[in-house]
């Protein structure tokens, strides 16, 4: 009767093994390049909308497309300002709206250029792990 209010961390100690077990297990991300030939701060003007193999089966193609062509479409916008921030607020928006139902999750990151040692942004997909369906939300 002692145990009644007692805590324990066993349990959460076990949610960290078996999330850590399932982020080793996931895919690398998918790395979409920018194709313009202008870069302002290393973001390019335009993203690359041909579909990546790595997706058949996790994505549409038509809904990749759309969501590079948002992307687009908003970098032709605001391209010379708060570009970074609108395409950020972009991806979250087609996250929430989509891609984390489908265990993806697009960000924009930083990566080195594999022809100089400049910086460029470009879109990483990664595939989040999916939640085992015997544990309760």
């Amino acid at each position: 009767m002692a145990d009644f209010d007692e805590i324990y961390e066993e349990e959460e100690d076990e949610e960290r093994a078996l999330e850590e077990q399932l982020l080793k297990y996931s895919p690398d991300p998918v790395v979409v390049r920018g194709s313009g030939h202008v870069t302002v701060f290393g973001l390019s003007n335009k993203f690359e909308s041909e579909f990546p193999s790595s997706l058949t089966g996790k994505v549409a193609p038509e809904e990749f497309k759309a969501s590079i062509n948002r992307v687009n479409s908003c970098l032709k916008k605001n391209l010379p300002v708060n570009t970074r921030r609108s395409i950020e607020k972009l991806l979250e928006w087609e996250n929430n709206r989509l891609y984390h139902k489908l265990c993806l999750h697009w960000r924009l990151s930083k990566r080195k250029c594999e022809t100089n040692n400049m910086m460029e942004y470009v879109i990483l997909i990664e595939f989040l792990p999916k939640t085992p369906i015997f544990r309760p939300d």
